[in-house]
């Protein structure tokens, strides 16, 4: 049964801010968790904390006044059972507060953790707990890069061997196709060119932007429009062009996933583990969305935790899907030396280790810390 929980708030500056349509982040945040059960096996998670600015502490003081005294003394055996319990026992209190978000947040980090945790105590690596015939290897590719920077990168990400890229879009339509233009015929028969608007557009402007990139042959266009719009908006867009479509990380809960799949118009599913899910809701949504037909790709853009466990859960539910891998300088992300990318592959190599393979808090990091409780 759990007998302690630790949580680390870090912040690590940055030289470039990292750009989205919505907002810029001017530090790289991170919230890490470790549960460790009375015999003293243990594990960690990742939970949520690039929005808002102020939130990472928040979370680890949510976590340690509000939901710890509901995770304390229980069994560890069901991850599952865990997660579906607390988000009973959690759901008027994130109601009383309008909390949503970070609520889910916390329970999502508990979550990996307890897997990680189960998947130790076994002597698996987590990937194969949740599947015996998981992938040593998942293809990769390379994300949150701004559309004006991103011919500039692509020899370096070339030679870290990313065979696929996606950039950020929704500044100005005029100079992101402009750039989206060139960036594409700079890259061989090979590559693969996706785009992320992060929910900049309406309706006109996402159909005015699809019928503009549609020579280009992308990937996919993720969250042209706000991931709360009406069906009928997104159905618009998906008619619009042949472009897929892509989203999910603003998403919640396995009944809104359902509706999603039901409607049809996404063709790349993409929860976030830290978001919301941990491993248990993420593998029930993965599974479905590759039942149903779509492409499972976790979303991820936080630190090294989270990033091994997306490519854990991957690797385990299949389905043709990529991991998304933050290539933008970052510590908190840099500093966990487990898994990479294999620079002839392009292919992200899961490693051997029990659980996520991760033993302790790199000492490189502690210099970073803001906040850390004990309970």
């Amino acid at each position: 049964m759990v007998s302690r929980i630790d949580i680390w708030a870090l912040r690590c500056p940055i030289e470039r801010p990292v750009e989205t349509s919505f907002g810029r982040m001017y530090d790289r945040p991170a919230v890490f968790v470790r549960v460790e059960a009375a015999d003293g096996c243990f594990g960690w998670g990742e939970i949520f904390a690039n929005w808002p600015a102020a939130g990472a502490e928040h979370r680890v003081n949510l976590l340690a006044r509000d939901i710890a005294p509901l995770i304390l003394g229980q069994k560890v055996d069901s991850p599952d059972t865990v997660f579906d319990a607390l988000t009973r026992q959690t759901h008027i209190r994130a109601l009383q507060c309008s909390e949503w978000g970070p609520f889910r947040q916390v329970l999502a980090g508990i979550d990996t953790a307890l897997w990680d945790l189960k998947a130790r105590s076994l002597g698996l690596p987590l990937r194969v707990l949740l599947n015996a015939d998981a992938s040593n290897h998942v293809p990769a590719y390379a994300s949150g890069i701004h559309v004006n920077a991103a011919k500039a990168e692509l020899p370096a990400l070339r030679a870290m061997g990313y065979k696929a890229i996606k950039v950020k879009v929704g500044f100005d339509t005029s100079s992101d196709i402009e750039n989206l233009t060139d960036l594409s015929q700079s890259l061989n028969d090979k590559e693969r060119l996706f785009a992320d608007a992060n929910q900049a557009f309406d309706v006109t402007r996402a159909c005015h932007f699809l019928d503009a990139s549609t020579e280009l042959g992308l990937g996919w266009l993720e969250e042209p429009i706000p991931a709360d719009a009406p069906p009928s908006d997104w159905e618009r867009v998906a008619a619009r062009s042949s472009t897929p479509l892509a989203g999910g990380e603003n998403i919640a809960g396995e009944v809104a996933f359902d509706e999603v799949l039901q409607h049809g118009v996404l063709d790349i599913v993409q929860p976030d583990l830290a978001k919301w899910g941990g491993v248990t809701g993420c593998v029930r949504v993965a599974k479905a969305a590759v039942e149903a037909g779509r492409i499972y790709c976790p979303h991820f853009l936080g630190g090294g935790i989270g990033l091994v466990a997306s490519a854990e859960v991957l690797a385990a539910v299949g389905g043709g899907g990529l991991l998304e891998v933050d290539v933008n300088p970052n510590p908190l992300r840099q500093a966990f030396a487990i898994g990479g990318i294999d620079a002839n592959t392009g292919l992200w190599d899961t490693g051997p280790s029990e659980g996520l393979g991760i033993e302790t808090l790199p000492e490189s990091l502690l210099q970073y810390v803001t906040h850390s409780v004990s309970v």
